[in-house]
């Protein structure tokens, strides 16, 4: 490898780990550069008093693009991680009504027919039907749409039907199931994109799919621990990590990257630029004179924020879920507030994580930490959450209360942290507080979302959620691969493709 195959990638969230573990086992001389201490961006962990959280994705699905990312740096992700497959996945509850998922067929079908009579022959259909949709749709999000013949590609052209239209994934639900409250086991998923799943692309159908074929999971000590063994491969291959080390921004010769410049002066020069900052962020803060104004990423659509409650107990809830999402009483409503970003919503549909009934890396012995998240406006409108931040809380433990197994839970909180909607903006540098980043409508998908080999610069590329093929964890490890190859195609850096989908789909 020569001298001239410099790669220097800004952020060590999940994307840029990707594309730096990748790059580096090729052979580029690569380094990551991070502000904070500890690598994983909004996949981070959170620890205080004893106790560990992720900060943001607290399940993984899609483990075998995870694994595909691991076997072309050329190691496997389970000599570094312990997976555990969960089942039951999640429960859900409508105010009297729950339900378990699994990824059974056979008992998913009858834990629906239990809970909502005569729906199990609709979820067996929507399971054909998507098996399908899924094995046309996947090969789109592999490849990068900066050009646009792109669109020309057989492997498009043939999922069109399915992305070309004006359907919602609740459109596509209502195709198989009778009962409102049972369509949104299978659309909750639209969430992870912070999008409403009544204006949610049809196309995004395959998350819930996704989820019942193929299950999710949890790695013992926390997701955070899948980030810690990525920089660990990174590592092994020669690949330089820089923590607490804040970047000033990007040096430019013409539509070139020369260099990134550090906060405390030095310049790291560069063959190849590869950003894995927050989208907007980025582009407005480190493109020295070449930044865009706030005013004109405000005109984008972007995804809902979310208020974060980690809570440290003296007990352990053995009898409550792994995972736990209780709807809003009128869920279309609470959407619909959270989509307009002006009103807070007081019926809230709220998502708790117990993960200590099946691991005990995460707490003291004999004690438990109790991670929940509800979806909310971000601060477009400039919301002031300092004011409202004490008191939602208090709405927000009392319904956990009410409609969980925590039945005593303040009684138990012996530790703390909170983010708000400006906490990501403020702390995460997460443009606007949009935790989930720029929206997934059709107007920001494909070519028309910010480019992996972003446009106007021959070497300047970008990784994570505001890039293709979007926000999740599976889609931002995609993003750097993508990016990887891309820039290996560019240096006539041979390398073996990892498919593993493939034979699963």
């Amino acid at each position: 490898m020569g001298a001239r195959n410099r790669v220097v990638i800004v952020g060590a969230g999940p994307g840029g780990l990707t594309a730096g573990m990748i790059l580096a086992r090729r052979g580029f001389d690569v380094t990551i550069c991070e502000k904070q201490e500890r690598v994983g961006g909004r996949n981070a962990e959170l620890a205080f008093d004893g106790y560990s959280f992720d900060t943001g994705p607290t399940f993984l699905h899609q483990k075998f693009t995870l694994d595909e990312a691991f076997e072309e740096a050329g190691r496997r992700s389970d000599d570094y991680l312990d997976f555990r497959l969960l089942d039951p996945m999640t429960r859900l509850s409508w105010g009297e009504t729950s339900m378990e998922t699994t990824p059974d067929p056979q008992r998913m079908a009858e834990n629906i027919e239990r809970a909502f009579p005569g729906n199990a022959d609709g979820f067996r259909r929507f399971m054909q039907d998507h098996a399908k949709k899924m094995r046309t749709i996947y090969p789109c999000l592999q490849r990068p749409y900066h050009e646009l013949r792109a669109y020309l590609n057989t492997t498009l052209l043939k999922a069109l039907p399915y992305v070309a239209t004006t359907n919602s994934v609740v459109d596509v639900l209502d195709r198989y199931f009778t009962d409102d409250r049972l369509k949104l086991a299978f659309t909750f998923q639209a969430k992870y994109l912070g999008m409403s799943p009544w204006r949610c692309p049809a196309l995004f159908s395959i998350l819930s799919y996704t989820e019942y074929k193929f299950g999710i999971y949890h790695v013992q000590g926390g997701l955070c621990r899948i980030s810690d063994a990525m920089a660990r491969v990174f590592g092994e291959h020669g690949g330089k990590l820089r923590l607490g080390c804040p970047v000033k921004g990007l040096r430019f010769s013409g539509k070139r990257v020369t260099g990134v410049e550090l906060a405390d002066g030095e310049l790291l020069e560069c063959d190849e630029a590869i950003l894995n900052a927050d989208y907007a962020h980025a582009v407005t803060t480190l493109m020295g004179k070449r930044a865009e104004a706030p005013a004109k990423l405000e005109r984008k659509k972007f995804s809902c924020s979310t208020f974060m409650l980690y809570l440290g107990l003296d007990k352990v809830y053995d009898d409550q879920a792994h995972h736990h999402i209780i709807f809003a009483d009128d869920y279309h409503r609470n959407v619909e507030q959270i989509q307009g970003e002006q009103e807070i919503s007081r019926d809230m549909s709220i998502y708790v994580r117990n993960s200590c009934v099946c691991d005990p890396l995460v707490a003291p012995k004999g004690k438990s930490g109790i991670y929940i998240l509800v979806p909310t406006i971000n601060t477009r409108h400039g919301l002031d959450w300092e004011k409202l931040a004490p008191e939602y809380r208090e709405q927000v433990l009392e319904r956990v209360e009410q409609r969980t197994q925590l039945k005593d839970l303040r009684q138990h909180i012996v530790a703390e942290r909170m983010l708000t909607p400006a906490s990501w903006r403020d702390g995460l540098d997460v443009f606007m507080g949009a935790t989930f980043n720029l929206a997934h409508t059709l107007d920001q998908m494909l070519y028309l979302r910010p480019h992996n080999r972003m446009r106007g610069y021959e070497n300047l590329y970008l990784v994570g959620g505001g890039t293709h093929p979007g926000s999740g964890l599976p889609t931002i490890y995609e993003s750097g691969r993508i990016s990887s190859n891309m820039i290996c195609d560019k240096r006539g850096v041979a390398y073996e493709r990892s498919d593993l989908a493939g034979a699963l789909l």
